[in-house]
C-alpha cells in the first residue's frame, strides 16, 4: 500500500517515528512530495530557527532511509483538483502523481472522503490506520513502539508509560491496544 504522509503527520515525533519505524519494516509504503517536506521544516520553524535545522537533518535522513518516497509532479496537474482549504492541493496532487492508495492526514475537513474517493484515494487518520496495521502485524507494529518508547524515555528522562506517550502523540487507541496486549 502507497500512503502520502501530510506534514502534519511528519511532524510531531513520536507519530513520525512509529508511522515510519512501520514503513521501515515494509508494512506500507511512505511517499511525500518536497512540498510536504518543506511545510514540516517551516513549522519546525516557528519553535526556533535550530528547530528548523533539526527538521532539514531529519528530512535529509529521511531521504537516505526512504528513497523511493519523494514523489516529483509537475505542478500544472494542481489545477485539475479542488479541495476546502485550497493550501492542500498540492497534497492530493502529490498522492495521485504518486500512484496512492491514501493519504495519511490528521486534518479530515480538509480532506473530504467524496473528492479522494473520485481519485481512488482513501483518508486515513493516524491513529486508526496504526491500529489497523497493529491487527495485521501485531508483533511488528508492538517492537517498533516499545522502541519508540525507549527511545524517548531516554531523550527525555521521564519514565514515560506506552499508553501516556501515545496519547500524549495523538495514538491513544494504538496506546490502550498495545497496553492491553
Amino acid at each position: 500500500m502507497r500512503v502520502l504522509v501530510d506534514a502534519c503527520v511528519l511532524y510531531p515525533t513520536v507519530m513520525r517515528e512509529v508511522i515510519l519505524g512501520c514503513a521501515a519494516q515494509g508494512l506500507f509504503a511512505p511517499r511525500w512530495s518536497a512540498r510536504v517536506l518543506e511545510e514540516w521544516a517551516r513549522a519546525a520553524g516557528k519553535l526556533g530557527p535550530a528547530e528548523e535545522v533539526w527538521a532539514r537533518g531529519e528530512i535529509a535522513a529521511l531521504a537516505a532511509r526512504f528513497p523511493d518516497a519523494i514523489v516529483r509532479y509537475d505542478s500544472g496537474i494542481e489545477a485539475r483538483f479542488w479541495l476546502p482549504d485550497s493550501g492542500d492541493v498540492h497534497v492530493l496532487a502529490a498522492a495521485v502523481a504518486g500512484s496512492c492508495d491514501a493519504i495519511l492526514t490528521m486534518n479530515a475537513k480538509d480532506f473530504p472522503r467524496n473528492i479522494l474517493e473520485d481519485e481512488g484515494l482513501a483518508r486515513l487518520d493516524p491513529d486508526g490506520f496504526m491500529l489497523d496495521l497493529w491487527r495485521d502485524h501485531p508483533d511488528t507494529v508492538a517492537k517498533v513502539a516499545f522502541s519508540v518508547l525507549a527511545e524517548a524515555q531516554r531523550l527525555s528522562g521521564a519514565d514515560w508509560t506506552l499508553r501516556a506517550l501515545f496519547k500524549k502523540a495523538r495514538l491513544p487507541r494504538l496506546g490502550k491496544a498495545l497496553s492491553a496486549g
